[in-house]
């Protein structure tokens, strides 16, 4: 990439000198940018260089896009490892309260009308109450944690959709540069594939 850069400057300030640059490096932006240009009007290796220089400058200008530069960085695995588990948490968070209580109440009234019939009402709600408070709990941790496994899911879900976008916004620019490259070689008597 360096060695683009130098032909691109040397270009800009020295006219001729990327036609004796660019052989040596075995460079061209026509393949820098992954085309094939091939003269249609017996145009010479120097003036092809030229050319290519030429109309590579003149899509950046033109489109304000660099292919050279690298795509914009994504969150690192830690930052979206670290959002997941964010989402985790908030969704236990989010998740209702109270399911001991409630599962305690409805094992106490269930345990009472047993009870009564067995003869004690007082035990058997005793003991409806702890088995459902221990059933009530058991239900809400099963929601707690079905609900973080959805966040966490929806959360990579969601990062691998703005990963997807951002790719295909990056593809679309440098498919926008080769349009104005091509267009640009052809004015100039190039096939450009």
């Amino acid at each position: 990439m360096k060695s683009l850069w130098s032909v691109l400057l040397v270009a800009w300030l020295v006219p001729g000198a990327v036609a004796q640059a660019a052989p040596a490096l075995g460079w061209s932006p026509a393949k820098s940018i992954g085309m094939f240009a091939y003269p249609r009007n017996q145009q010479n290796a120097d003036q092809q260089l030229k050319d290519e220089s030429d109309c590579y400058g003149s899509a950046r200008k033109d489109t304000g896009i660099d292919p050279q530069a690298p795509p914009p960085a994504g969150p690192s695995a830690q930052q979206q490892q670290a959002a997941q588990q964010q989402a985790a948490q908030q969704a236990k968070q989010d998740v209702g309260k109270g399911g001991t209580v409630k599962g305690a109440a409805g094992g106490a009234a269930g345990g009472a009308a047993i009870g009564a019939i067995a003869g004690d009402a007082g035990k058997g709600a005793a003991i409806g109450a702890t088995v459902g408070a221990i059933a009530g709990r058991r239900k809400q941790r099963m929601s707690e944690q079905k609900a973080q496994e959805q966040a966490a899911q929806q959360t990579a879900q969601a990062q691998q959709q703005a990963q997807a976008q951002a790719q295909a916004q990056q593809q679309g620019a440098t498919d926008t540069f080769r349009r104005s490259f091509a267009a640009c070689m052809d004015a100039r008597g190039y096939s450009v594939k």
